[in-house]
């Protein structure tokens, strides 16, 4: 049994490696937010985003599998260096703000949550516990190749998803509201056209369709594998859903009725503790960290990946070049800690410029699919073409709205 259950997770590794990336302290943030302040009202844009995200995982899968060729080596040979060098140093710099973020918010849950451990009650120190996160990382990374990395982000989200799925049952709310949510409708609210630009925003990011066509690669899978590659990107839509949900519910279950509202992650501590108990919220803080960590790891892997991409170089994680652009990424967790900061504001940012890529990155697949000179028999159907162009005007829709709501927000 554990060896049929080992052999799955190692078919499937590409897309949990993108459920770790993709469900992190952004996702936390927007779907706690969203759950207290609405229950579970806007439940279907997460199910549209989580839909169109499968489509995007497949599309881009496909691409490599069929060509041999990663996405943003492709945007280069096809369209210039002008347009791949938009999307890489988009991506590179939304990863490098996204590291003070992440690693922020998590060492600053850890020290809310740990208060009560402390004699000062002033929790654990925020540089310490970033130097020790860090550290952990940068270990793992010296220590392993793909396959090693594929593990690790597979044991991450497995306690990830049972924290917070344990934590959900907890609190769990009705399931006559769980089902209304799937009725779509906007409420009149000002910031709830913000929260649903968030959701696709956390959901449907750009990097991670650049990504997917990269661990295709990394996996070697060809033509014979797309009915793989196709479940694997099946099964990672459905668990960043589920996972997603379970973290609006435990919101929506326990602050909602109360009109408690969440700002960031933090708040999620201090309010569900004298609700759910000290049992539950140290649970729910464990699959923050796991979340943090399972986001951190890829993100600090990712620079030295896109630019080997870029340049359709090996990607030789043991080179003294990609050592230090990882240790320079994760170092970049230290900032927050060290110099202040808000870490809400820092992920804000780095949402928004993903938001701005991600329309362009879409683009550029849609119109590779269609080459017949490169897909050959592989070109995409009419029904694709259809669905791709709508989720192309969707992330437009939401990157219009999430500016003008960010616009609005300062």
């Amino acid at each position: 049994m554990w060896k049929k259950l080992l052999a799955l997770l190692g078919v499937l590794g590409p897309g949990l490696f993108l459920v770790g990336y993709n469900i992190g302290t952004g996702s936390i943030t927007t779907m706690a937010a969203t759950g207290a302040e609405y229950g579970m009202v806007l439940m279907w844009p997460l199910l549209l985003s989580c839909v169109f995200t499968f489509v995007l995982i497949v599309a881009f899968g496909r691409y490599t599998a069929v060509t041999g060729e990663t996405a943003l080596y492709s945007f280069k040979t096809h369209f210039g260096k002008g347009a791949a060098l938009f999307v890489l140093v988009s991506l590179l710099f939304s990863e490098f703000v996204s590291s003070m973020g992440v690693m922020a918010i998590v060492v600053q849950t850890v020290q809310e949550w740990s208060r009560p451990l402390t004699a000062s009650g002033e929790g654990f120190n925020t540089i310490v516990l970033a130097a020790v996160f860090g550290a952990v990382l940068y270990a793992i990374f010296l220590n392993g190749r793909y396959r090693f990395f594929e593990k690790i982000l597979v044991v991450f989200v497995g306690m990830m998803g049972l924290s917070f799925l344990l934590t959900t049952f907890m609190v769990i709310p009705d399931p006559g509201d769980v089902l209304q949510g799937l009725i779509p409708r906007i409420p009149r609210e000002a910031n709830a056209a913000l929260l649903i630009a968030g959701m696709a925003g956390t959901t449907m990011g750009g990097v991670i369709y650049v990504v997917r066509s990269i661990l295709v690669k990394e996996k070697g899978w060809g033509v014979d594998d797309l009915k793989i590659e196709r479940r694997d990107a099946l099964i990672s839509a459905l668990v960043m859903f589920l996972l997603s949900l379970a973290i609006m519910a435990c919101a929506a279950g326990t602050l909602h009725p109360r009109g408690e509202r969440v700002d960031n992650a933090i708040d999620m501590v201090r309010l569900l503790e004298p609700l759910a108990g000290r049992f539950a919220i140290s649970i729910f803080v464990a699959g923050i960290v796991c979340a943090g960590l399972s986001s951190l790891f890829p993100i600090a892997i990712l620079a030295p990946w896109l630019l080997a991409d870029y340049n359709n170089t090996e990607r030789d994680m043991r080179s003294g070049q990609s050592r230090l652009i990882v240790l320079f990424v994760i170092s970049l967790g230290l900032v927050v800690p060290i110099f202040g900061g808000r870490p809400v504001l820092v992920m804000i940012a780095s949402q928004a410029l993903i938001t701005l890529a991600t329309p362009l990155i879409i683009l550029l697949m849609l119109l590779l699919q269609n080459k017949k000179s490169v897909m050959g028999a592989y070109t995409s159907g009419r029904a694709m073409n259809i669905t791709m162009v709508l989720i192309f005007l969707f992330s437009i829709l939401m990157a219009i709205t999430g500016i003008i709501g960010l616009r609005d927000l300062f």
